[in-house]
């Protein structure tokens, strides 16, 4: 339901929204000097993941985790439905993400992003594959990455094509890569897909009563036989997922990186 202008028809529920938008510019207010002085003595890594899990858990969202991260060097491979997919799975993981570079446009944003480690990559940028999957490969010397093959969110009922493109950097490494379902329990409510504007999502998604329920479901990491090349590992990830969720993996219609 929306006005004319084309914004939610929110009604009593904007007291809400503001509610939770003041409770998060006061976790903000709370978390960015404690981040700073903790940086300062060598424990960057200690705040942040907390950080996003408490603005997750502000917009209402409520996470059960089945299973659990993989030990040692790891690459988590996820579907994407929303923007409350980072706040659930970086609680859950304590994991850095790769993102689009067009996150990097917004300087507050970006700064934001870089505290929890984020790398930015630009997909369609031509003869930037190999700059990027060492890119990948460099950070996980460092901690555990998220990548969202799908390249973009879907509506949950369904997986589109995974990209292979960035599993280039662990096919020969011996960095676990580990497939993660993130299972709403009701996605297409507020999943953010199509035309709908990304602050009209947020509005919608800030003014639900009902809590977000999220299943974040480690699975099995993928096997050495599944783990014969990049789009083997794709297909295989896909799979895994779309199994779990119990819903259909999308053929791809054309190349697919």
């Amino acid at each position: 339901m929306a006005d004319t202008a084309g914004r939610p028809a929110l009604g009593w529920r904007w007291a809400l929204v503001l509610a939770r938008l003041a409770a998060m510019l006061a976790l903000l207010a709370l978390a960015v000097p404690l981040h700073l002085i903790l940086r300062a003595l060598g424990r960057h890594r200690v705040v942040p993941p907390r950080f996003l899990q408490g603005i997750g858990w502000i917009a209402g969202l409520r996470v059960r985790a089945e299973g659990r991260p993989a030990a040692g060097r790891l690459l988590l491979v996820a579907n994407h439905v929303s923007w409350l997919d980072i706040f659930g799975l970086a609680g859950a993981s304590g994991c850095a993400f790769v993102a689009k570079g067009d996150l990097a446009g917004n300087s507050v944003l970006r700064w934001l992003c870089e505290q929890n480690e984020t790398l930015f990559v630009m997909r369609d940028r031509r003869g930037g594959a190999g700059t990027q999957v060492e890119q990948v490969r460099s950070a996980l010397s460092a901690r555990r990455m998220t990548i969202f093959p799908e390249g973009t969110t879907s509506d949950g009922t369904a997986l589109l094509p995974f990209k292979s493109a960035l599993l280039a950097a662990v096919e020969e490494d011996a960095a676990n890569v580990q497939p993660v379902a993130l299972d709403y329990r009701e996605a297409p409510g507020i999943a953010w897909f199509g035309n709908e504007p990304a602050l009209a999502n947020v509005l919608r998604v800030l003014a639900r009563v009902r809590p977000v329920r999220l299943n974040v479901r480690f699975l099995q990491p993928l096997t050495a036989e599944e783990r014969a090349g990049r789009k083997a590992m794709a297909a295989a990830a896909q799979q895994r997922i779309a199994g779990a969720l119990g819903v259909p993996a999308l053929p791809k219609t054309g190349p697919i990186a």
